[in-house]
């Protein structure tokens, strides 16, 4: 490993240095971490269980996707769940007076 001098480094280029050498520390711990997880997993699927079966924890779960609960008057396929930031064509619909209820998307259960 070459030798680095760092007193004669300007503060800008050591602050770069110590950016890079925090950043390469991070990728070789993420590397480390993810052959581990995957020597674990391999382990486990070899002995006929899964991971999460052996730890107790949860397993990874696919994201449910939640079904509009809003729906745009003109558009309808602007769609909103009423999660998350509002979609601006219902704050323009809100600043003009209009209610939420206006555009709920009725079921048929």
């Amino acid at each position: 490993m070459a030798d680095i001098d760092l007193n004669s480094m300007s503060l800008e280029d050591l602050k770069k240095l110590q950016k890079d050498v925090n950043k390469a520390v991070d990728g070789y711990q993420d590397k480390q971490r993810k052959e581990a997880l995957a020597a674990a997993e391999a382990a486990a699927r070899k002995m006929g269980y899964t991971l999460a079966e052996l730890t107790g924890l949860p397993g990874k779960k696919a994201k449910s996707v939640l079904p509009p609960k809003y729906r745009h008057p003109e558009n309808p396929e602007q769609t909103w769940t009423g999660r998350g930031r509002q979609p601006q064509w219902m704050k323009d619909a809100l600043a003009n007076g209009h209610a939420k209820d206006e555009f709920l998307i009725l079921t048929t259960s």
